[in-house]
């Protein structure tokens, strides 16, 4: 895959994350992680953030009886648009990108 591919996808990937959440990331975990490293890393990464933040909405929701949930996944969805669209720049750029506050599942 050439560079200019690889950041494509790795754009796509990130953006994807905002709207449907962790399927773009695993998707393209799955089916682009032998494509290149650069492709690999950004793929594991937002795979791990988007995990990351589907816990974070579990637990919110788990939450949301007591009412401090909803402030939990207003805060994780910020948070995704965010992250992903500071992602999306850096690996448009060519640059590595580490989302703050990732739990780390996939190497």
């Amino acid at each position: 895959m050439s560079p200019s591919d690889e950041k494509m996808w790795s754009t796509l990937v990130h953006v994807g994350g905002i709207l449907f959440q962790f399927l773009p990331a695993l998707i393209g975990y799955l089916v682009l992680k032998e494509r290149g490293p650069f492709v690999r890393a950004h793929t594991a990464t937002a795979l791990n953030f988007q995990l990351t933040l589907l816990i974070a909405y579990f637990v919110g929701s788990l939450l949301s009886i007591i009412g401090i949930g909803l402030l939990i996944m207003l805060a994780a969805w910020v948070l995704n648009i965010v992250f992903s669209i500071m992602a999306a720049v850096k690996s448009n750029g060519g640059w590595p990108y580490e989302y703050p506050m990732s739990i780390r599942f996939v190497r």
